[in-house]
């Protein structure tokens, strides 16, 4: 068999990537309240853009949108087709804006970014696994790291990085951000000594809880404290105001 040249490899991970998730579109030219009713009737407006293509406004099919979102995430590649293009767009789901109240997505960007550039993405962290220190020591586990942002190409972007907690054997163990295991070409920027996971006792997790509080009832009796000095004796003020 021969041997893969690293262009070869990017290609096979691109394909790869594309392939799994594929979202299609139509331009949208109508804007303001016209898309405000397409939304009500399920689609959801987005703009794609990136280095060298002008800006594009599509309307995407609203739960096809959700369904790849979840199995895509902001860190891998989406196969954009666009009703009436040729050319697929491999893009990232870049940023999301949601209604203020209910939450619910109101407008999507789709980056294209140069595949031949790193770039810099958030990839969530995925826990799994068991500790003994939770189990066996009754233990709380803590995580200090949800995500981790990432140097990559765009097609080797990672998904989500996994984590497993089975190393948690007791309350000196710890997980590392150097512990993380990534794929090659793909650098965390991170500092590799901080802390993403650990088991703790539960006293420990109750004396945190408790610390704030005693803290803040403290800064309150202080700031009372120095009100009460500050405050003038009665008809100061009033003497003051008539010396002026």
């Amino acid at each position: 068999m021969p041997r893969l040249t690293l262009h070869d490899k990017t290609a096979r991970i691109a394909n790869y990537c594309v392939n799994m998730f594929t979202l299609t579109s139509k331009q949208r030219r109508e804007l303001g309240k016209k898309a405000a009713a397409d939304r009500k009737s399920g689609s959801l407006p987005a703009v794609l853009y990136g280095p060298g293509i002008k800006n594009v406004n599509l309307s995407l099919d609203e739960k096809e949108f959700e369904r790849v979102f979840r199995e895509a995430g902001k860190s891998s590649l989406v196969a954009l087709e666009v009703a009436g293009l040729k050319e697929k767009f491999q893009v990232l789901i870049n940023d999301l804006q949601r209604n203020g109240v209910t939450g619910k997505i109101i407008h999507v960007d789709l980056y294209q970014p140069n595949l031949s550039k790193e770039i810099e993405a958030e990839v969530p962290l995925s826990f799994s696994g068991e500790s003994a220190a939770v189990k066996d020591l009754a233990g709380t586990l803590v995580k200090n790291i949800s995500s981790v942002v990432v140097k990559a190409l765009p097609q080797a972007l990672p998904r989500e990085i996994a984590v497993s907690i089975d190393k948690l054997k007791t309350f000196d163990d710890t997980i590392l951000v150097k512990d993380l295991v990534v794929p090659d070409g793909v650098v965390i920027q991170k500092n590799p000594d901080d802390i993403v996971a650990l088991a703790v006792p539960q006293q420990k997790i109750e004396e945190e809880l408790e610390k704030p509080i005693e803290e803040k009832v403290e800064e309150v009796e202080t700031i009372e404290k120095e009100k009460k000095e500050e405050v003038p004796e009665e008809g100061a003020e009033t003497v003051e105001k008539d010396k002026a």
